[in-house]
C-alpha cells in the first residue's frame, strides 16, 4: 500500500472534527487500510460488523429504490458511516457530534485514491 494513500487518509481524518477512524476493507471485511486517532473504537471494526453492512446493503436494495450506497448508524457515543465502493467498503467512525454531512461529502473526493486499492484487490 502506498504511503501517499495512507497520508491522504490521515489528512482526511484530521480535517473532519470528531472523526476517529477511517477503514477500508474488502467486501468480506478483510482490512486493507486503517487510519485512526488515539481513541479506541474497535467495536465497529470487529470482523462481524463489516460483512453485516454488505448484507444490509443487499437487503436494502430490494426495497425497489435502487442500489444502496451508504448506511449511517448512530449509537450513544459514536456514529458509523459505511459506503459501498465495491469491491471495497469504506467505514468512517466518528463521535456522536461529528458532522455526518462532512463525512458524506468525502465520498467522491476519495474515489481517485480508491482506484489504486481496487486494482490491488481485483488482481
Amino acid at each position: 500500500m502506498s504511503d501517499d494513500i495512507k497520508k491522504y487518509f490521515n489528512g482526511l481524518l484530521k480535517k473532519v472534527s470528531g472523526l476517529h477512524v477511517i477503514q477500508i476493507t474488502d467486501r468480506d471485511g478483510v482490512p486493507l487500510l486503517r487510519v485512526s486517532q488515539e481513541k479506541n473504537v474497535d467495536f465497529a471494526l470487529m470482523p462481524s460488523f463489516i460483512p453485516t453492512f454488505t448484507t444490509a446493503c443487499d437487503q436494502a436494495s430490494k426495497l425497489g429504490l435502487g442500489r444502496n450506497k451508504t448506511i449511517i448508524s448512530m449509537y450513544s457515543n459514536y456514529q458509523v458511516v459505511q459506503m459501498n465502493k465495491l469491491p471495497l467498503i469504506l467505514t468512517f467512525v466518528g463521535s456522536e457530534n461529528c458532522n455526518t454531512g462532512h463525512i458524506l461529502a468525502l465520498e467522491h473526493q476519495v474515489d481517485g485514491y480508491l482506484e489504486d486499492i481496487k486494482q490491488a484487490v481485483t488482481e
